[in-house]
Parts: C-alpha cells; structure tokens; sequence
C-alpha cells in the first residue's frame, strides 16, 4: 500500500484563445479545461491505473477542493484528505497565440493541527510506502514534511523543489529531482547524463537511499547505493511534458510494490512515462500495451 500526500493541491485551469491577449478588453476563450493537480494527485490517479494499492491525501478546502475529490472518486482513486477552511488553490494557465501566461495561487494557511490530522490519516492506512511531494501551501514547512518521514515505519519518498531537497533533516528511502532541481540541490555540472548520475550519487549522503533523477529527453538516471543506472528516452511522439516527472516515479513505485529490482523498477518508470508525454496535460493515458513498451526501455550501468 502506498498512501500519497499532497500539501499544496489545486485545479488546475487551462484556458485558449485563438488570438493575442490584449489589456483593458475581454477576452472569450475558445477552449477551457479543469484538472485535478498536484504532484501526489498525479502520482495517486497513476499507480491506480497501473493497479496498485494507492491512497491520496493531504489538504483540500472550498469548492475546488470538492472538485478534486469527485475527479479523483471519477478515476476510482481512494482518497482520505483533511478538510480545512479556506480553498484549494486555482492555477490558471492562458494560452493565447502569441504567448502563454501562468497564474498560479499560493493556496490556502494550514495549521498544525490539519498537518497533525494528515500524520493520522496516513497512519490509519498503515502503509509500506509514503509519498510526499509539491510545494507546500502556507503554514506546512519542511519540518513537517520531516515529521512525515519520522511518524512511522514506512518508507518515505520525497519529490521537491531542490532547495527543500537540500534543507529536510529525516532519512528518506527515495527522491526525485529533475535536472535542473538536482543542480539547485547539490551545485554540480549537471549538463550531461555523466554529472547527473555522480550528482545524484554524491546527494545520497544528504539523507537519501536512492535518487532518482529525471533528464527529459535524455532518459533518467538512478543511483541506488550499489550502482548507478541510466535508463534513454524512448524515441516517442512528445505531446507534452507537464506530469512526466510524476510518471516516472509512478511507474518505479508500482513497479517496487509488484516486487521488481531496481533497473527493471527504472524500465517501468521509463515506460510509464513515455506512454504519458503522448498527450497533453496530466490525465491518466492508457498503460494496455506497456510490456511492450518496456521492453524497448535500454538500461546501462555507469561506473561509479
């Protein structure tokens, strides 16, 4: 059983115009989207659909809290979240001819007492694994976070920002950077596939078993303390890239939790995510034919 968390959740909304965007005039959109988001959100509706044991919690409060709990019951995602007051937060992504504008919310202060209830919440579930991942909303600090990681005998798993990466204090039994967090995170020359895998290896010792790293189109890199594996892209028609991230862990997880070693763990991840950079945004693709697709996922070893 792996139970995710999510501080910081939101909708996410998507909307086009077939025109630039011009101030002091309103602007109709042609297109509009709603999502369920947030890194633990994505990594909950991915390893349901890969059919493990998953629960998601975290924090949600107002009407769009209430929109991610019915789009994750939609996706047949179990779910266990603290109410609090205030709302979820809404992200707003305007996508106009001429150029694409983000505005994104903080979300809403949380008290120790939701972040204590959250602790209980996950105990009550009495998980193997435990996935902390995202920003955190205002009031949740990285002490708490670490206080995930301390609450129990599960093993916990960590997907921030790399500054945060680099502040937590608990022993964790995994993150996941990408590139350019793993060069926030420890300072190296991460410009190749080489620095990356020495980076990651080197910010074992700052509290982490494994890390693995994601490197966009040039795979992803995996230092688990015995060895250093890298896994290349598939060569697949890249839609978009939002999610990718949170695929790739989704599928080493599933993949941990079915019982695989480390390098066929990467293939999966490597696997799953591919089948996700398809399409765009953060919805659940279609894994039927991901055997297939692992079976084409190259992995090396890299001396140490």
């Amino acid at each position: 059983m792996i139970v995710t968390v999510t501080f910081n959740p939101a909708v996410d909304q998507t909307i086009q115009f077939d025109e630039p965007m011009t101030p002091d005039r309103v602007m109709r959109a042609t297109d509009a989207r709603f999502d369920a988001a947030g890194k633990g959100i994505n990594v909950a509706q991915y390893l349901t659909a890969l059919e493990t044991p998953c629960v998601a919690t975290g924090v949600l409060g107002g009407f769009t809290g209430d929109f991610i709990r019915d789009e994750l019951a939609a996706d047949g995602v179990e779910t266990a979240f603290v109410d609090v007051e205030g709302t979820t937060r809404l992200n707003t992504a305007a996508i106009a001819t001429d150029a694409e504008y983000k505005l994104n919310h903080d979300g809403p202060e949380v008290d120790a007492a939701a972040v204590d209830a959250t602790v209980d919440r996950i105990r009550a579930k009495d998980p193997d694994q435990v996935v902390v991942s995202g920003s955190l909303t205002p009031g949740v600090s990285l002490a708490d976070v670490d206080a995930v990681a301390a609450a129990g005998e599960w093993d916990t798993v960590v997907d921030m920002e790399g500054r945060a990466l680099r502040e937590l204090d608990e022993q964790y039994a995994l993150c996941k950077p990408n590139r350019e967090e793993l060069g926030e995170a420890t300072g190296a020359d991460v410009s190749t596939v080489e620095g990356c895998a020495r980076a990651a290896d080197a910010f074992r010792d700052r509290g982490f078993d494994r890390v693995l790293a994601s490197m966009g189109g040039d795979g992803a890199v995996f230092a688990t303390g015995s060895k250093l594996l890298h896994a290349e892209a598939l060569d697949v028609d890249v839609v978009g890239t939002v999610g990718a991230g949170d695929a790739l862990l989704s599928g080493v997880l599933a993949a941990w939790e079915a019982g695989a070693d480390d390098a066929a763990a990467l293939q999966n991840g490597v696997a799953v995510s591919s089948r996700l950079v398809e399409q765009a945004g953060t919805a659940v693709p279609s894994f039927a034919d991901l055997d297939g697709l692992r079976e084409r996922v190259s992995v090396r070893e890299l001396d140490a």
